[in-house]
């Protein structure tokens, strides 16, 4: 039980400050906070992303191709111009490498409003840092797990940043339903959407990409907004207004 626990928080605890930090902060900057708030987000982001985790920059980056150039040749990571979710997931590994090494130049209309803090982004995707909590990872699973195959579970935890972005831009992009027409392939891929926390209404958010609530109908429920409606309403962050 406390292996599958620890798995479950890992999960969620990852996803969540991925989709509130990277992507609706520092992709999109869906709302405004203080720099002490900023920091604690970053240093958050960092402890539970751990071994997977996601320079913010380079994230922003890569995301605001994929939304300039959706479902194009030029779009970093559609499932459609590649094979398998592999082979997408290598080139997406690529391009974000690029970002954090700094040795691919984004377009002029890309880099800007994101937040960055050096020490945290070298010592987070740093070799040594991934392999310390990989070795965290593993050693709570020698004190705690029960059984050998709860040991099949370790991989996931070591990459669990690009496993959730491969979920996301695989799925999202071509299976589920769609509410707008958005030029492009993106789509719903579940009406319910608690296991990836609003992340799968792609269709939603490539129609309103600065929107904080990614639901648009009754029953789409984003889980992390009614997060961030209480975090703004106790003036944590100031929620911006759609455009």
């Amino acid at each position: 039980m406390i292996i599958l626990l620890f798995f479950t928080g890992h999960w969620f605890g990852s996803l969540f400050f991925q989709t509130f930090f990277q992507h609706r902060y520092a992709s999109h900057r869906m709302f405004t906070t203080s720099k002490f708030w900023e920091r604690v987000f970053y240093l958050f982001a960092y402890l539970f992303e751990g071994a997977s985790f996601l320079n913010p920059r380079a994230y922003a980056l890569m995301h605001r191709e994929h939304h300039a150039f959706s479902d194009t040749e030029k779009d970093p990571h559609s499932p459609h111009f590649f094979t398998d979710v592999y082979q997408m997931m290598k080139h997406t590994i690529k391009t974000f490498g690029d970002y954090v090494k700094r040795t691919k130049d984004p377009e002029a209309k890309f880099p800007g409003h994101y937040p960055e803090w050096p020490i945290v982004d070298r010592i987070g995707s740093s070799i040594l840092s991934r392999l310390l909590f990989g070795a965290a990872y593993t050693a709570f699973y020698i004190f705690f797990a029960p059984y050998w195959w709860l040991f099949l579970l370790l991989p996931i935890h070591f990459m669990m940043g690009p496993i959730h972005g491969a979920i996301v831009n695989w799925c999202g992009h071509k299976y589920g339903y769609r509410n707008f027409d958005n030029k492009d392939k993106s789509k719903n891929t579940t009406p319910f959407d608690f296991l990836m926390l609003g992340e799968l209404f792609q269709n939603n958010h490539h129609k309103h990409p600065n929107s904080a609530n990614f639901g648009k109908r009754w029953f789409e429920i984003d889980p992390v907004y009614p997060v961030m409606k209480l975090m703004h309403w106790i003036g944590i962050i100031t929620i911006r207004k759609a455009y």
